[in-house]
């Protein structure tokens, strides 16, 4: 029974305790950042999404982790968030520089004027992926609203992310080949541009100095 599940395991997750870890880390990762501690979350995503596209994490679970962690997170920030008050703001502000009075002040503006919405779009906006949770406990947000946006912005984030950065790792000289020839045309663009810009100029400075000298003589 035991080798059977194990066999079983084996299958379903790839490369082993490697690829266990590496889903705790990136749900860990990511909690801990949506309770309002500046991580790199969403690296840690792109980071094992990237890892997946080569074969060694399965994206499926890299995703699950992810957005389990968010959705967890987030709701631990809230309830410390809801007990704490501004209080815990106002703390964290006089040691870090990520949690300053003008940060929170912009923060609470997004929620004034969006609310729930707030917390979904800022699962995909650094500086509101860490204040999302907190805050929404501290201005005392409805828990099941904030609950439903938490959960289907967690996942959003997540799978948007890990998709994108999967592609990009399944197809990477592809897409950095074509950034290259993008970035070509563009610097020539430019160039083009800046030299008919300049030409441009120098034509009307030089009629405007003609225009000058006849009505110099003129006069």
């Amino acid at each position: 029974m035991g080798e059977t599940t194990l066999h079983a395991l084996a299958i379903v997750i790839p490369t082993g305790g490697f690829a266990v870890l590496a889903y705790l880390v990136v749900g860990l990762v990511i909690g801990v950042e949506s309770m309002g501690v500046p991580l790199p979350g969403e690296t840690t995503l792109i980071a094992a999404a990237l890892l997946a596209s080569q074969g060694d994490l399965n994206l499926v679970f890299v995703i699950g982790a992810a957005a389990t962690g968010a959705i967890i997170g987030d709701s631990v920030g809230y309830m410390i968030g809801r007990k704490a008050g501004r209080g815990l703001f106002d703390r964290l502000g006089r040691r870090f520089h990520h949690f300053s009075e003008e940060r929170i002040v912009k923060a609470e503006k997004y929620f004034h004027k969006y609310g729930v919405w707030t917390v979904f779009f800022g699962r995909f906006v650094a500086l509101l992926r860490i204040f999302a949770g907190p805050m929404a406990g501290m201005l005392r947000m409805h828990y099941p609203r904030f609950l439903i946006a938490n959960a289907a912005g967690g996942i959003a984030w997540s799978t948007t992310i890990g998709i994108v950065a999967y592609q990009i790792g399944d197809n990477a000289d592809k897409i950095f080949g074509a950034l290259s020839i993008w970035a070509l045309v563009a610097t020539v663009a430019a160039v083009v541009t800046a030299y008919a810009i300049y030409k441009l100029r120098k034509r009307r400075g030089a009629l405007r100095a003609d225009v000058v000298q006849v009505e110099s003589a003129d006069a």
